[in-house]
């Protein structure tokens, strides 16, 4: 039997706790009953909190906790062959109040993820939990992800920590992260995978009517190619582009347009939005094509077309680049008309 211990803390996502423990307490169960078969629990699935207490949900929603930390603590004294870690799981879900009010509340939490740490049990995080193990130091030097819309402050925060959040799900030794706020889904059925087998993750998956492998946020995440600045040529050029994003943008031409130097535009460019003219001119691009398959009943072809592009291939692929899915997938997934 695998314990999952879920580590409860004031203002955390409801769901990110109740979802997670009804996922791991029900693989290997849901589905076995709808086949009419013998069922086979496989996870002791427990919530924690600092002294024991209820959780205070961010929804109001209060969670009774099974455990302390302190509790935790004693079965990490206790249990320190590798078989033993290995059979017990942390889990830390969503933030859903102010992260550093989180993070200052909750020393108790970050010192236990150290100590799980250098004991070697698997330690999973969720969305904006992530700032609690990147808190830790245990993902210093590692590779992890968080919440799209949190990237820069995570970044900012952790600099050691290698951030990939474009990405829905990251491993890095014992130590598993999710992108997303409901992202817990696609982390306990990577962990079923991981500590049970393939099936029972995908028996688990069609008897909870979820969709399995997901590998990508970026369709979920907004451009951001809205980043406020304080400089009047970007404004302009920007204001031209979003007037006409058919454009075929020239540096020299615009430099010349403006009286700068083309490696002046550049860098202005760069300093203000985080990227040169001709990738602002895509990032548009790609904005507004999305934005037209969502709400039109254009083709794919004549949205490549309205938006300036001729060739079928390599719009696709600069597409699949930036949103982590084909123009089609986007479609099916966030078709406003469907």
């Amino acid at each position: 039997m695998i314990n999952i211990y879920v580590l409860g803390f004031d203002h955390a996502l409801a769901s990110a706790i109740t979802g997670v423990v009804d996922l791991f307490a029900l693989a290997g169960v849901t589905w076995n009953r709808i086949q009419q078969q013998e069922t086979a629990v496989a996870f002791n699935v427990r919530l924690a909190s600092a002294q024991g207490n209820n959780v205070q949900c961010i929804n109001g929603l209060q969670l009774t906790a099974h455990y302390s930390f302190t509790d935790l603590e004693n079965a990490l004294s206790s249990n320190v062959s590798t078989t033993a870690a290995e059979s017990n799981i942390l889990i830390v879900p969503t933030i859903g109040g102010p992260i550093q009010q989180a993070l200052d509340n909750n020393p108790e939490l970050i010192q236990l993820l150290r100590k799980a740490h250098i004991a070697g049990w698997t330690i999973a995080g969720n969305c904006t939990g992530n700032f609690f193990l990147a808190e830790a130091g245990i993902l210093d030097g590692k590779s992890a992800t968080t919440h799209w819309g949190f990237e820069a402050e995570f970044k900012q925060r952790f600099p050691l920590v290698k951030i990939q959040a474009e990405q829905l799900i990251t491993r890095d030794g014992n130590i598993f992260c999710a992108g997303g706020g409901i992202a817990w889904f696609d982390l306990g059925l990577h962990i079923i995978e991981r500590c049970v087998d393939f099936e029972t993750a995908m028996q688990t998956a069609k008897a909870f009517v979820i969709d399995y492998r997901r590998d990508s946020q970026l369709s979920y995440s907004l451009m951001l190619i809205a980043k406020p600045h304080q400089d009047d040529l970007v404004h302009q050029i920007q204001a031209q582009i979003e007037q006409d994003c058919t454009v075929s943008l020239s540096i020299d031409v615009l430099a010349e347009q403006y009286n700068v130097s083309q490696r002046t535009l550049i860098r202005r460019f760069n300093k203000a939005l985080d990227m040169p003219p001709n990738t602002y001119l895509q990032s548009v691009r790609i904005e507004r094509a999305r934005k037209m398959l969502e709400e039109s009943d254009f083709n794919v072809d004549t949205v490549m077309n309205k938006i300036g592009y001729e060739d079928a291939s390599s719009f696709r692929r600069l597409f699949k680049k930036k949103t982590g899915v084909t123009p089609t997938e986007y479609r099916t997934r966030f078709s406003r008309r469907l």
